[in-house]
């Protein structure tokens, strides 16, 4: 969620390790607008063209594919700076853990995939968590799995959100540890 704020509103900012949180009246932002833009610069990205989805539909990477050698410690170090955004940034967090599978030997599809993720970071650079005080206190958890893209291990990654009202307070995305070898088993592993 995106908010405009005008300094009155703030009661307090604060910065710790790029996590920048802002107080108002109607509730508490907490983003990383500063380190996302420094991320960009670092990787000279700051000039690219925005896309809507970070990770483009029905992308298959593998280990082993012969398209080209990239700097094992310049993609850790990518991988690196995006795993550290995904603190307040959900919406990246399948392909940060998609790309992160690949740190020992890259090659240009991952690093392809890892920068349209900044490509991404781009156009929602201000996107913010937004934790305001609500009645309903509801607990609602959603849960999907991939059902086994994960095209070396035939393994799922399987991810969930958890909501207190309208706020979302935990989130994760990972690679199972099991292969399943049914979308029902997938769904029940996902959601233990």
């Amino acid at each position: 969620m995106v908010q405009e704020f005008e300094m009155t509103d703030i009661r307090f900012m604060a910065h710790f390790l790029g996590i920048e949180v802002a107080q108002r009246k109607d509730g508490i932002f907490i983003s990383q607008s500063g380190y996302a833009k420094e991320i960009l610069k670092r990787y000279g990205m700051e000039n690219c063209n925005p896309v809507n989805i970070p990770v483009d539909s029905g992308v298959e990477l593998k280990k082993g594919t012969t398209m080209g050698d990239v700097d094992p410690t310049y993609f850790k170090s990518l991988v690196g700076s995006l795993r550290y955004l995904t603190y307040t940034r959900p919406d990246i967090l399948y392909g940060v853990e998609l790309i992160s599978r690949y740190m020992e030997t890259p090659d240009q599809s991952h690093l392809y995939t890892a920068k349209r993720i900044l490509c991404y970071i781009k156009g929602t650079i201000d996107d913010s968590l937004f934790y305001k005080p609500i009645g309903n206190f509801s607990l609602v958890g959603y849960s999907d799995s991939d059902w086994g893209r994960d095209l070396d291990e035939r393994k799922s990654t399987a991810g969930f959100a958890f909501f207190m009202g309208n706020t979302m307070f935990t989130w994760s995305f990972k690679k199972q540890a099991i292969v399943t070898p049914s979308t029902c088993e997938v769904e029940y592993v996902a959601a233990n």
